[in-house]
């Protein structure tokens, strides 16, 4: 026997660990951290964006597309990504890593029918009214599903009226709702809506958008509500609903908000189970998002005010404060609430019935004491209530309970050290969860089958009311109708031909107002000629005649004079002949080499292969790069250097123009600047980056630029290469 307890411990510590170690791995992936998951949901046959869509991280954050389809939202990798709309299937999505996620989704098309206010039925079968059926479909709805929906179908085949209309699928609505077929539900209030404005079918729908995880659509439906109709009581419920579905998306915030609303108005006017209610959802709010002692503050109110109504109210809330008790491991209190609620269980229970779904059963009372004293390591007093949870739990047929319970005697023996009946109580879990499993496979099958039913029963009514829709639409098609029907396609086609003409003369006019716009920065910057370059140049002729070198300052002035007069001559052309920019790249290096004779030589070399007139060039584009190549690379240079300026051909219609220099390099040259002339640079180089720029949007990429560091040596040097394609 100890040899069978012992190899028994071994698995069962064995598994644990197993499953000990499954569950780390689990946390540290779900602990993993969180980045932006980007996405789009649009149609796949449209392309046409998709607003409100709920997009919903499995135990994780909530939001929704904007109008452009897109969305943001916090996950980590192995989330599941939910993509839940009315119209269409629900997506889902395992997040693998930060890409964009592009979801393409075909709607479902849902027959939302209206009917004419003068239609008419012939030959009604009198011995069958609309009534009785009706009366029929109320008394079977939460009975037999199936049969209620076949009394909707024989009611509709008799309404004689929109009201009628509205009436049975209102109450189509309500059996679907009550037997959790929400999308069935949805679609028949929605149904119904459109032949009755009644605001409790409001209410239902926005409850069966909540209920069917569609949180969006049930905010909207609230929002949509008219408050100025709504009672005293109404108004309580429409706050208390939208702080439910705020509670559902975690936004515990908004939730608090509107239960607070809510509350403010039942106090107001004394609607005291309102009030009990309302601070009981506030408390939830405020313990889901982590505030502990607000939470407790608001639990004490509910549960004082809810001894003052019935006692079955009085034990949920305690209940409900037991299980929040129970979380902050106040598990002293806890086991007293759940005491006291097990008194005023045994006296509801001579009275009424609770199913094994109710939180108030004794036997998940009596495991939940049992579970509390086992966290306090007081096996003595867990294991009697463990006890009778099963037993309660197993003449109730209450098998999740009884498994749970068992589970826990197992491991209260085990700790306890009385390993004989821990053995004895596993095993008996085991047998449990064979027949649970048993149970839940039939149950699954049953579902199955009876959603497949009601899906049929639903798409015989659609098939009726389709055939009712025609019928009635060929009787009432007249004459008149097709006239209108003619002027209205008529309009149609004018107003699409109008808005095709007003989007056409809109594009040329955004076209040519881009390109004046472009015209205009063009000129502007053509007009910033470097005034770096004019001041030294002019401080070098005043240096000229301080020196009492007249002839040198008056030839260095008259070159420069030449250069100046290029410049302004170019200075409203886009483009000129490369002939020309030549001219003024010699004229301009050989003013710098003059200044600064003891620095630097230069070389000038034009590949003779090149047709010089088929090439058009942006004026003064290569001087800031010649200038900077000069005074920021060559000028420091310890040694004599060389700037190169090479124009060779690299294809049918492309020519390189290649600058180089062998100067201390741009990385030097940007420690030696001050903070005055790195903004003089910066400026000069942004200003070429922006004509380019603008050039190649309205030219198509004719000019490309890059600069590099061309040699791996003390003075680094720079090259920039320009690259020119031909018209």
């Amino acid at each position: 026997m100890r040899q069978a307890l012992k190899y028994f411990w071994v698995s069962l510590f064995t598994s644990s660990s197993i499953w000990a170690f499954a569950q780390t791995n689990i946390a540290q992936i779900n602990q993993g951290p969180k980045f932006t998951v980007k996405g789009l949901v649009i149609e796949s046959d449209t392309r046409e964006p998709i607003p409100n869509v709920n997009i919903e991280i499995t135990g994780g954050d909530y939001t929704t597309t904007d109008i452009f389809g897109s969305f943001r939202i916090q996950a980590r990798i192995g989330d599941e990504l939910t993509i839940r709309h009315i119209d269409f299937e629900t997506v889902f999505y395992t997040v693998k890593n930060d890409d964009e996620i592009r979801v393409e989704v075909e709607p479902t098309v849902k027959e939302e029918l209206e009917y004419s206010k003068s239609k008419k039925l012939s030959r009604i079968d009198q011995s069958e009214n609309y009534n009785t059926q009706i009366d029929s479909a109320k008394y079977y709805l939460n009975k037999d599903a199936k049969k209620s929906i076949q009394f909707i179908a024989d009611a509709l085949s008799r309404s004689k009226s929109t009201k009628e209309n509205a009436k049975a699928y209102q109450i189509l609505g309500d059996v679907y709702d009550y037997w959790k077929q929400y999308d069935l539900a949805v679609s028949n209030y929605r149904i119904s809506l459109q032949n009755s404005n009644d605001v409790a079918l409001q209410f239902k729908l926005a409850k069966a958008y909540k209920n069917n995880k569609s949180y969006q659509e049930s905010l909207n439906t609230y929002q949509s509500i008219n408050k100025g109709k709504l009672s005293n009581w109404q108004l309580v419920e429409l706050f208390e609903g939208k702080g439910d579905v705020y509670l559902l998306i975690k936004n515990y915030q908004e939730a608090i908000k509107s239960y607070q609303k809510g509350l403010n108005i039942a106090k107001e006017h004394l609607i005291t189970p309102k009030i009990t209610d309302l601070n009981s959802k506030i408390a939830q709010s405020y313990n889901a998002n982590g505030e502990l002692e607000n939470a407790d503050v608001y639990f004490r109110k509910s549960m004082q005010l809810a001894n003052t109504q019935n006692k079955k109210r009085a034990v949920e809330e305690k209940v409900k404060v037991a299980d929040f008790k129970s979380e902050v491991n106040d598990f002293s209190y806890e086991i007293e609430l759940r005491k006291e609620a097990l008194n005023d269980i045994e006296d509801i229970e001579t009275d009424s019935v609770f199913n094994n779904e109710s939180s108030i059963t004794p036997q998940k009372q009596n495991y939940k004491i049992g579970r509390a004293y086992a966290s306090q390591q007081d096996y003595v007093n867990a294991i009697p209530y463990l006890e009778r949870s099963i037993e309660e739990a197993d003449s109730k047929k209450d098998l999740l309970v009884q498994k749970d319970a068992t589970r826990k005697l197992s491991e209260v023996y085990r700790d306890a050290g009385q390993f004989d009946k821990a053995l004895l109580a596993y095993q008996d879990y085991v047998e449990v969860v064979d027949e649970l499993y048993a149970i839940k496979e039939q149950e699954i099958s049953q579902a199955s089958r009876f959603s497949k039913d009601i899906v049929s029963k639903q798409n015989r009514i659609s098939s009726l009311e389709g055939d009712r829709a025609l019928s009635e639409s060929k009787y009432l098609l007249t004459a008149e109708q097709s006239k209108r029907q003619k002027l209205i396609i008529y309009s149609l086609v004018g107003g699409v031909l109008l808005l095709l003409i007003v989007a056409f003369l809109m594009y040329k006019y955004i076209k040519q107002q881009r390109l004046a716009n472009n015209l205009l920065a063009l000129k502007s910057l053509r007009s910033q000629m470097n005034p770096h370059f004019i001041f030294n140049a002019l401080n070098s002729v005043n240096s000229f005649i301080a020196l009492n070198d007249e002839r040198t300052a008056n030839k260095y002035l008259t070159d420069f004079s030449l250069l100046m007069r290029a410049v302004l001559e170019n200075s409203e052309e886009d483009f000129i002949p490369l002939e020309k920019e030549i001219e003024l790249l010699q004229l301009y290096t050989k003013l710098e080499h003059f200044r600064f004779k003891d620095k630097f030589d230069y070389t000038i070399q034009v590949d003779e292969n090149i047709k010089i007139k088929e090439f058009v060039i942006p004026p003064m584009l290569l001087q800031p790069y010649i200038e900077n190549a000069v005074w920021h690379g060559l000028r420091y240079k310890k040694t004599k250097g060389l700037l190169r300026i090479d124009i060779l051909e690299s294809g049918e219609d492309e020519i390189k123009i290649t600058i180089s220099d062998d100067g201390i390099g741009r990385a030097n040259s940007k420690a030696l600047k001050t903070e005055n002339q790195q903004r003089q640079n910066s400026k000069g180089m942004g200003n070429i980056k922006k004509r380019v720029s603008i050039l190649n949007d309205m030219y198509k990429d004719k000019v490309d630029v890059a600069i590099t560091d061309f040699q791996d040596e003390v003075d680094t040097g720079t090259q920039v290469v320009v690259t020119l394609k031909k018209d």
